[in-house]
């Protein structure tokens, strides 16, 4: 029987017996006092070849998440209208596209390196940063690796962070262990987060939902913020 907890978009690839092993990590879902939008590499580069699926796009643009990126398009607006209704910070990851910056050196796998240009790592338009956005430059898959967000997170007393971006299975996932390690409250927004493979989406929101973040659906994280809920 799935309560309210596992209302979530595994219900069809996690059976009764394990919902029943995870059954102790049930809990009031929230946000806290202080929270901030982590938008993770909502850059053109996933975007390319444009709303079709992914097995399809792919042979083109390997980078491409296709139709589950767009998909998550309208929902990634309204949550950052209702971020910015809030007056949050919105901080953004993507990749260093200075040509002075070259990454070199041992590469973490053999995965081929495709030809970009110069506008690959860009914020997709519908999501540009405004100048009172923080851009945090990164080079592997975490959002704190090697870079300074943990002291901006800290400098503005943020408690809380609300994550949204791609892919639910790397950087995110990546990002939501670190933000956890850091003592962070994490919440995921399940309709604003996407991936190459529905199932690893599905699988990934569903363990880190039973051990490092809040998943939560768009709705009630805007009704959440809306209202301002502070920390139990």
């Amino acid at each position: 029987m799935f309560d309210s907890f596992e209302d979530h978009c595994w219900k069809d690839v996690v059976s009764e017996e394990d919902l029943e092993v995870y059954r102790h990590y049930r809990r009031e879902p929230h946000i806290g006092a202080r929270p901030a939008l982590l938008a993770i590499d909502l850059y053109n580069l996933v975007f390319d070849g444009g709303p079709r699926p992914v097995h399809e796009v792919t042979r083109e643009f390997p980078s491409s998440c296709g139709v589950y990126a767009w998909d998550a398009v309208e929902p990634l607006k309204e949550l950052f209208a209702a971020a910015r209704s809030r007056k949050l910070p919105v901080i953004y990851t993507t990749s260093d596209p200075r040509r002075e910056t070259p990454v070199t050196g041992l590469r973490a796998t053999r995965r081929r390196r495709e030809k970009l240009d110069d506008h690959s790592h860009d914020i997709k338009a519908e999501f540009k940063p405004g100048s009172e956005d923080l851009i945090i430059f990164k080079e592997r898959a975490s959002a704190f690796f090697g870079t300074p967000l943990v002291s901006h997170l800290v400098r503005r007393n943020i408690d809380t962070l609300v994550i949204c971006g791609e892919t639910t299975s790397g950087c995110v996932r990546a990002s939501t262990l670190d933000a956890y390690s850091y003592g962070f409250h994490t919440v995921i927004v399940e309709e604003c987060c996407f991936d190459r493979s529905l199932l690893s989406h599905k699988v990934n929101l569903f363990d880190m939902h039973h051990k490092y973040a809040d998943v939560m659906h768009l709705e009630e994280v805007k009704r959440k913020l809306q209202e301002g809920k502070e920390t139990p």
